[in-house]
This record gives structure tokens, C-alpha cells and sequence, in this order.
């Protein structure tokens, strides 16, 4: 490329970038000579939209053996729908990022991170909590295989992973993932225990495995 090919190259950038700046600036000028009620028009249909992407809106599932007839957000994640609505606080919220698994819950009988799961994705759904592991009034009902066997092996100390450790070690046998301790540290690692009692937890889910509860 000669010096007059590259000097009409650079120019051509230049007024490129010139006419950019122009456009730039005549929008901003443009909106800053914009009359109030104009500019008020204009923020009122932006209200209007966020209100109607956040209305309520009808779900229907079953939570621990009740039908639900709900009304929600859609950006509601089925963790907060659980405890800010329905006050089923045993499932905790932790990192609300889907990677220590405080929430787990099943749905359909398989298990899910809450705070990942918008709950409008459940509808029709069966959702299991660890309140729901136990028949009837959980207050009175025997406690599950799992969480009598997490208390005799001391699978917990200050507890607040419990429930999430507690529902994906019901999953990990139903689905057939509790057949050596290796192989259940494996399905297991997505729950994080910061008192850090995972030897106790592998030994509560192998007794459940031996002595063939059904979980």
C-alpha cells in the first residue's frame, strides 16, 4: 500500500468515526430538548411492560401431598415460592447459586436445586420438601429412614445443610447411585457440609442401602 492509499484509508476512518460522533450526539441532543410529557409517555410504557413481565400468574402443583392453587410471579425461583410464600423453611437457602445443594428438593420424584428452578416450571408437578419426607403432621409423624439413620451415624453438626444433604441421599438410592462409598461420595458431591461431616453422612446413606429401607 502506497502513502496516498494508506493516508485515504486513514482519512475514510476519521470521518467514520466523525459521523458517528455526530449521530451520537444529535440522539443525546435529540433526547435532552425532548418535552416532559413526551419523555413521561415514554417512561410510562416502560412501566407498563416491566409490570406485565412481573404479574401474577396461576400455578397449580402438588407440594408435600397438597394440591396447590398459587398465584405467582414468573420470576419467582421455586426456593423463595417455598419459603416466602408457603413458609416451608427447611429447605435453606446457602450460596442461591446452585452449588451447595442447601435446597435441594425432588420434583416428580427427582432432585433439583430450588434456587435454580423457576417455580412456573412445576406446574402439575409433585414437589417433595424435607418436610413432606415424614407421613402426616411432622411434628408426630416417625421420622424417615434417612433422617433416623443421619442421626444415629451423626451425619450432621450445625445442621443447616442437613435437609438438602438429607434429600439428595433419599435420590441417591432411588436412583440406584448408593452401591459402593465411592460411588455415593460421587452422586453426593454437590451437597457441601462447611462442618465438613461427609465420612458420617456416607456411612448414614450406606446403612439405609444395607438394611434395605424403603426410601
Amino acid at each position: 500500500m502506497d502513502q496516498h492509499e494508506q493516508l485515504g484509508d486513514e482519512l475514510g476512518s476519521s470521518d467514520s468515526s466523525r459521523r458517528t460522533f455526530l449521530k451520537r450526539s444529535s440522539a443525546l441532543a435529540a433526547l435532552a430538548l425532548t418535552p416532559p410529557v413526551a419523555k413521561a409517555a415514554v417512561d410510562q410504557g416502560l412501566h407498563e411492560k416491566v409490570a406485565t413481565a412481573f404479574e401474577q400468574m396461576p400455578l397449580q402443583v402438588n407440594i408435600n401431598g397438597t394440591m396447590r392453587q398459587l398465584s405467582i410471579e414468573p420470576r419467582v425461583t421455586l426456593l423463595d415460592l417455598l419459603r416466602e410464600q408457603l413458609h416451608l423453611t427447611g429447605t435453606k437457602k446457602g450460596c442461591d447459586h446452585g452449588q451447595c445443594g442447601a435446597c435441594t428438593v425432588h420434583v416428580d420424584g427427582t432432585r433439583v436445586n430450588a434456587c435454580l428452578t423457576l417455580a412456573m416450571t412445576t406446574e402439575g408437578a409433585t414437589v417433595t420438601t424435607i418436610e413432606g419426607l415424614t407421613n402426616g403432621d411432622p411434628a408426630t409423624a416417625q421420622l424417615h429412614p434417612m433422617q433416623e439413620a443421619f442421626i444415629k451415624h451423626d451425619g450432621f453438626q450445625c445442621g443447616y445443610c442437613t435437609p438438602g444433604q438429607i434429600m439428595s441421599a433419599v435420590a441417591c438410592i432411588r436412583e440406584g447411585h448408593a452401591n459402593s462409598p465411592d460411588e455415593v461420595r460421587e452422586y453426593m458431591s454437590g451437597n457441601i457440609c462447611r462442618c465438613g461431616a461427609y465420612a458420617n453422612i456416607v456411612d448414614a446413606i450406606m446403612d439405609v442401602k444395607k438394611g434395605g429401607a424403603r426410601v
